[in-house]
């Protein structure tokens, strides 16, 4: 791991995320909002660190709202969304160089990222805020995550960990390549 990355885990108190990568939440909004979309109370926003090392990724899942990802330091970063039906496809890059320091996720929209070098950090802001039972991986929904190892072969190291003993979902009834 590069010194600097790990230097920002032990300064920022970063811990492991269950998507991959490492993670704080540093700000969480005190204002109660309506969710329409879970029908529930949410606070107005939070906001994580969030940083990727050099050959980890931030699996495949999806938030209900939406979610902004900001740059802060180190390699660029790329970020895929596929739509919610799983047809298209987005590839954009954070990166200071090219002036693009922000990207926006809409809610339901899956996710995926990795570090283009070394280390990323970049901060993410979910509004209304983040609560765990409105994430979802991709990885726990086998007929969902067989439509994308189909659709997108080359991305199927999104969906499953390296070295987890998982296998790619089995053919249930959807083609698979």
């Amino acid at each position: 791991m590069h010194p600097r990355a790990s230097q920002l885990i032990r300064q920022l108190d970063l811990q492991p995320h269950p998507e991959g990568g490492f993670f704080r939440e540093v700000a969480r909004s005190a204002l109660p909002v309506h969710s329409d979309p879970v029908d529930g109370i949410r606070p107005a926003y939070t906001d994580i660190y969030f940083l990727l090392t050099a050959g980890q990724v931030s699996h495949w899942h999806r938030v209900r709202h939406d979610e902004i990802w900001h740059f802060y330091e180190g390699s660029p970063l790329r970020l895929l969304q596929l739509s919610a039906n799983l047809e298209q496809l987005s590839d954009q890059t954070l990166d200071p160089a090219l002036g693009r320091y922000k990207l926006v996720v809409p809610g339901d929209c899956w996710q995926a990222a990795e570090s283009l070098g070394d280390y990323s950090l970049v901060g993410c802001t979910v509004a209304p805020g983040f609560d765990f039972a409105d994430f979802c991986m991709l990885k726990d929904l086998p007929e969902v995550a067989a439509k994308v190892y189909w659709n997108f072969p080359d991305l199927g190291r999104f969906v499953t960990k390296k070295n987890s003993g998982q296998d790619p979902p089995k053919n249930q009834g959807i083609s698979t390549r």
